[in-house]
């Protein structure tokens, strides 16, 4: 079991778990694996969120990266996606986000990026952790001009600006009314400057809120993880949709003009299909996860499409692409990967591929999202001993629970269970036709888990 990385790099309450020391000693160890193949210099990005520990953990990893002989240059705030995309206009050999997505301020992450844009895989993180562990870190010290150095290169946000415009741009003006206005909420996160940018370059009415991080109000009551505030905004102005991004911009979920939400598997379904109307779907296949909803099987099955899941983590929708050639994939969470623009989730491609669905279409957000009927269904985090978290499955009174009630379900719900990659926590989420009655068996499952786990 890994011993640092989790389903989304590194993450962990910043100068306390996520010391200066242990990312000094990442950076070293990833410069090494990530490049090692290499003849030349390595070249690596780096890009960070709003969060105050920013600087500190930048700083940090600068100093591990150039101590190996690595040369840096520093994005500054910007979006995940943005970061993945230079890294391949660039030819960089790999990139670092510093960042703990939709995590609130005191918590902050790392997460490695390889020279074509894409997370690294598992075994490349293991790989890290063995370099790091090994006691090999003191011989991977340059000297003399060896030494590497690092430049500020904050410019070029916009050629991701640029890479909206160049995709976007010609439909966009087709298409767009004078009455469609759009709320943009950044979650005082990494969009906070970019977002605006990019639709104000696409001439896309919008009015925008969540924008001044200050550190540490990042994730605060707003983005996608919190739309309340983003629901009301819309039905209070009149507007015509939605949307919130992730702290680091990875990531959107959308509230149509009545204030209902748009989730990740509405999404799916809405992109899917207005690719699909154009010839543009491979092979008529949407790539999800196992938490996505029922109702995202039913909307696939009835409409002729296949629907293949994968476990949870984009990292992995993303290799379920890769490996037969599919280009529309992601998670219920608002991770949407268009594999044919950028090969991570990109909370402001999703929005813009959503607009473009609408304004073609000519309808509401509400008429388009309602080719998805959502089952009901309950997530319930347990509490647990982080040593135990993924020992859930081997206790048999809480296997027991689980299969009793998928029996008594019979194809018309289901249980899922899984350990967070990230937390001390057993997430167990439960889908079916009553939503007072999944609710109270969730909580006697995630009752009866923090009590055995404990």
């Amino acid at each position: 079991m890994r011993k640092y990385f989790g389903t989304d790099g590194i993450r962990r309450i910043a100068n306390t778990e996520l010391t200066p020391e242990l990312v000094y000693k990442v950076a070293k160890a990833g410069a090494y694996v990530l490049s090692k193949h290499s003849d030349h210099t390595p070249v690596i990005l780096i890009g960070r969120d709003t969060r105050i520990s920013g600087t500190l953990i930048e700083s940090a990893m600068v100093a591990g990266f150039l101590s190996y002989g690595a040369n840096v240059k520093l994005l500054g705030v910007i979006p995940t996606p943005a970061v993945a995309y230079l890294t391949r206009k660039l030819n960089a050999d790999a990139s670092v986000v510093i960042s703990a997505s939709h995590n609130t301020y005191e918590f902050n992450g790392i997460k490695y990026f390889s020279n074509k844009g894409m997370k690294i895989p598992d075994n490349l993180e293991e790989e890290i952790e063995e370099v790091m562990e090994s006691g090999k870190l003191d011989e991977l010290k340059a000297v003399n001009d060896k030494i590497g150095v690092s430049e500020y290169c904050l410019d070029l946000i916009d050629e991701y600006v640029y890479f909206f415009r160049k995709n976007f741009d010609d439909e966009i003006e087709k298409y767009n009314r004078d009455d469609f206005v759009v709320a943009l909420d950044t979650a005082n996160g990494a969009t906070s400057v970019v977002a605006e940018k990019v639709f104000k370059a696409l001439g896309i009415k919008y009015k925008i809120i969540n924008n001044h991080p200050n550190g540490v109000n990042i994730n605060d009551n707003c983005g996608s993880t919190h739309l309340d505030g983003l629901k009301k905004y819309v039905v209070e102005n009149g507007l015509s949709l939605g949307v919130a991004y992730d702290g680091d911009g990875d990531r959107c979920l959308a509230v149509d003009e009545k204030g209902n939400e748009i989730d990740g598997d509405k999404l799916l379904a809405i992109i899917s299909q207005n690719l699909r109307k154009k010839g543009k779907l491979n092979k008529d296949t949407i790539i999800a996860t196992v938490m996505s909803n029922l109702g995202l099987n039913k909307y696939a099955r009835d409409n002729g499409l296949e629907l293949l899941q994968t476990k949870v983590g984009d990292r992995y929708v993303l290799e379920e692409m890769l490996k037969d050639g599919f280009n529309l994939g992601g998670e219920q969470s608002g991770h949407v990967i268009l594999l044919d623009y950028n090969p991570t989730g990109d909370g402001i491609l999703t929005s813009l591929m959503l607009i473009k669905a609408i304004l073609e279409e000519g309808k509401k957000a509400s008429e388009l999202a309602n080719i998805v009927k959502l089952y009901p269904q309950i997530l319930i985090n347990a509490k647990v001993n982080a040593d135990k978290k993924y020992d859930y499955d081997k206790d048999e009174e809480i296997k027991e629970a689980i299969d009793k009630l998928e029996k008594e379900f019979a194809g018309n719900g289901r249980v899922l269970i899984r350990a967070s990659g990230t937390e001390p926590l057993v997430r167990v989420m439960i889908e079916g036709e009553d939503q007072e009655y999944i609710t109270k068996k969730a909580q006697e499952i995630a009752d009866l888990i923090e009590k055995k786990l404990k």
